[in-house]
């Protein structure tokens, strides 16, 4: 029970530090957007909701170098600006499923063809979640409150004029953790149990069709993974003999979501949206690699078994854990403060 135990508690904290870079980053990001890109063009772009406001918002993903993680600080300021939930959806699946560094790695990996069928995916993904959910679950957006808001903690309203700096300051390191802090750690313990619980040879036992899809799917939508760093694990897993469209599958369905992702669409974007958009993770997933299996015979590419590039180093992850976990220690003890003196 101990081991198992710190097992958890090992995995959760490396699971924090491994995030923490691309989650501060995608803040940074959230912060320069946030300043740079007025509410009224933010509304008027991809606020009423549509088709085109769709393609717009996934246009604008496919080609950020932002991870899974990364994605959900400026998904929220999106959706805190007034962009339509439908439009933050399609931006949300499409930036972390790929991105110019990714289509890069990709390349150098696993060959031209996997480098081609990505973007696509990600850009398929992207408008037809976002599509589906216009339609499906009610074409009504976000609509933001745009009246001050009185402080938890004085009752007063605040109509401070901030310089853009600190603008920048206050919606990265302020607005944006409160918002997301409780769902952040609920998913994070999630992804530390599932860690945990799956096997490392998980893959090895499924890999005859269709099972190896179902494995790849299966694993890689609740598991954390960046879309860079997902491609040495298809790699590894095309190896030992899965089949290149379920590997195609993980690409996919492994950075596009994770337990952190799912909480925010959950919790944020409404349950109705929730299932839209898992259900078309899987389907598109899917299909993508039934397709990529079709191909794949008459493509001459090879793979190339090396590592593109290096991770992190370590005290680098570190550190920014450390930052992050002040920032959300903050938001809960600000919380808490508010709650128990209220005056």
């Amino acid at each position: 029970m101990i081991s198992l135990l710190s097992s958890f508690l090992r995995a959760t904290a490396l699971l924090w530090c491994e995030m923490a870079p691309y989650i501060l980053l995608g803040m940074v990001i959230a912060g320069v957007m946030h300043i740079c890109m007025d509410k009224n063009f933010v509304r008027r772009q991809l606020g009423q909701g549509g088709i085109w406001s769709i393609v717009k918002a996934t246009l604008l993903g496919v080609p950020l170098p932002v991870c899974s993680c990364g994605v959900i600080p400026l998904a929220d300021s999106l959706r805190r600006d007034g962009a339509h939930r439908s439009s933050v959806l399609a931006f949300l699946v499409s930036t972390p499923t790929t991105g110019i560094d990714s289509i890069l790695a990709t390349y150098a990996l696993l060959g031209p063809l996997y480098a081609i069928f990505r973007p696509l995916a990600a850009l398929v993904t992207g408008i037809t979640l976002g599509v589906s959910d216009y339609f499906l679950a009610g074409k009504e957006g976000y609509t933001p409150d745009t009246k001050p808001k009185p402080c938890a903690h004085c009752g007063k309203e605040h109509h401070h004029e901030r310089t853009r700096f600190k603008e920048f300051l206050h919606h990265t390191f302020v607005d944006i953790p409160a918002d997301l802090a409780k769902w952040l750690v609920i998913g994070v313990l999630a992804g530390g149990a599932i860690t945990v619980a799956l096997p490392a040879d998980i893959f090895s036992h499924y890999l005859g069709f269709p099972w190896d899809f179902f494995a790849a799917i299966g694993v890689g939508i609740p598991l954390y993974v960046c879309a860079t760093g997902s491609i040495p694990i298809a790699t590894a897993l095309i190896a030992k003999g899965m089949s290149p469209g379920a590997a195609l599958a993980f690409l996919i369905a492994g950075p596009a979501t994770n337990t952190v992702t799912m909480a925010f669409v959950w919790a944020k974007l409404g349950k109705r949206s929730f299932y839209i958009y898992l259900a078309n993770i899987i389907i598109i997933a899917f299909l993508s690699g039934m397709i990529f299996n079709y191909f794949w015979p008459v493509w001459s590419g090879k793979m190339i078994n090396k590592c593109g590039g290096e991770m992190l180093p370590f005290g680098f992850n570190l550190t920014c854990g450390l930052i992050l976990l002040a920032l959300v220690l903050g938001t809960f003890r600000k919380q808490n403060r508010c709650f128990i003196d209220p005056h």
